[in-house]
């Protein structure tokens, strides 16, 4: 047999042990998802500290960091810091209302360059493409996040007006903003809230691209060196606000 005729015998043992190993099953669709996503928050209104833990335990596992702060007013404090230490200037955000802040005050007063999204879609396609641009010249992307997924670590990112997901993937540096509202404990309880914010309402947002971020941006070669950065952030920084509500999962649901 020819290395060639061995190397795909050997590919083919192994797709089948796979097969033979794992079987998927279809998950139900919750018949009332918006009441289980109510059941799913009272719940978690009990436990969300342990949820916290178990996500930033997850999240450094990834690679990621876990920040916190007070309140909403201690958000500009901790990416100031963020951007010191890395000597970066401009910062490029989701407009303040999908935030549920305007930070720029405080952030320019710390000698940061800040630009927000603008509020709806662009119609032209070279003011599309300029801001593309002006996102990938950023040195940090601030965004929020609609749920953060103890399970995983990983953050749930849903793009539209104001939102763009190229905030999340262009800048070297992404920094998400996220309260109690959006911490869950599974995927499977994401499923639940998406079920719930796609069924019947019909919010802005509705039909936009759904983005799991599991830690910073890694690829790897055919000698499998593992690399940061190179096809999206080097670093993600989430940041939890502990004493406050916070717009994402609470208005959705």
């Amino acid at each position: 047999m020819t290395a060639k005729a061995d190397f795909l015998a050997r590919i083919r043992q192994r797709v089948a042990e796979a097969r033979s190993s794992s079987v998927g099953e279809l998950a139900e669709r919750p018949a009332h998802p918006a009441e289980m996503v109510e059941i799913i928050r009272r719940e978690l209104r009990e436990r969300w500290h342990e949820t916290l833990g178990r996500f930033r335990a997850e999240l450094e596992a990834v690679g990621g960091v876990l920040h916190r702060a007070a309140t909403m007013a201690e958000v500009p404090g901790v990416i100031g810091r963020l951007a010191r230490e890395r000597g970066a200037q401009r910062v490029i955000g989701w407009h303040p209302d999908a935030l549920g802040a305007d930070w720029s005050a405080p952030l320019g007063a710390a000698g940061l360059d800040v630009e927000h999204m603008p509020p709806g879609e662009m119609g032209d396609e070279r003011d599309r493409e300029a801001l593309r641009r002006r996102i990938a010249d950023a040195d940090i992307g601030l965004t929020g996040a609609d749920l953060a997924v103890a399970e995983t670590g990983s953050l749930i990112l849903i793009s539209g007006s104001g939102r763009p997901r190229s905030t999340s993937l262009l800048p070297a540096c992404h920094v998400a903003v996220f309260g109690r509202s959006a911490l869950v404990e599974s995927l499977a309880q994401v499923g639940v809230f998406l079920e719930a914010w796609h069924g019947d309402a019909a919010p802005a947002w509705k039909g936009g691209a759904i983005n799991v971020i599991t830690g910073p941006s890694r690829t790897a070669d055919i000698e499998l060196t593992l690399t940061r950065g190179v096809h999206g952030p080097k670093e993600l920084h989430a940041i939890f606000v502990e004493g406050e509500a916070f717009p994402g999962g609470e208005r959705r649901g």
